[in-house]
């Protein structure tokens, strides 16, 4: 089936979900899950395959060994597209994120030597300009508080230079048009939009 959008129970099982994180709940409501969130984010990550790339979408379990919350379940459904795409939908709504979210040593290496040369740098900058005022955000993650070892604190790129990663995000929230293939439509133009920076970090860090 083509992809039409979530419907209204979509939203409804998350909500459900924070409320009452137990395997009784999710065992209850499982079909919900199924048919009203898992089968709308498998249509719309198989549709977006062909240009972005080969999806992959997140288990819904929770990994919950070294971390003092012990709730099973996630509260929003993930898919990574391509390697460099993400899409997520929670009861808060759709977000869309694209880069790299956490570089390996060899990337990060790569990543910083191309930031503090004078092409690759400036044209860094730019992109990031222009995805910025297309109206959606780009930061960074891991953040280092200080330059990483080698390079100069002055530096005029030192806030690029501290990132451990670095993605374009977009956060809407619920609307009567998620419900349809405006979505889908949202989700195209904003990657589209952040092809740039995931050219770039492909170009000069790799995957």
């Amino acid at each position: 089936m083509a992809f039409s959008g979530w419907p209204e129970e979509a939203l409804d099982f998350y909500d459900g979900l924070a409320v009452d994180n137990t395997k009784t709940y999710w065992a209850e409501h499982k079909a919900i899950y199924t048919d009203k969130v898992l089968g709308p984010m498998t249509e719309l990550t198989e549709e977006l395959a062909a240009e972005f790339g080969e999806p992959k979408i997140f288990r819904p379990y929770r990994d919950v060994r070294f971390s003092p919350d012990k709730t099973p379940y996630k509260t929003h459904i993930g898919a990574v597209v391509g390697g460099t795409c993400y899409v997520q939908l929670s009861a808060e709504g759709l977000a869309a994120g694209a880069g790299l979210w956490q570089m390996s040593p060899e990337q990060l290496a790569r990543y910083r030597k191309a930031v503090v040369g004078d092409r690759p740098g400036s044209e860094l900058e730019e992109i990031i300009a222009a995805i910025e005022k297309a109206g959606h955000t780009v930061h960074g993650h891991g953040v280092l508080k200080s330059a990483p070892r080698g390079y100069p604190a002055d530096h005029p790129r030192i806030g690029l230079l501290r990132n451990k990663g670095l993605t374009a995000w977009q956060q809407w929230p619920v609307e009567p048009w998620l419900e349809t293939t405006s979505a889908k439509d949202r989700i195209v133009s904003f990657f589209r939009t952040s092809l740039p920076l995931t050219s770039w970090l492909n170009t000069h860090a790799g995957r």
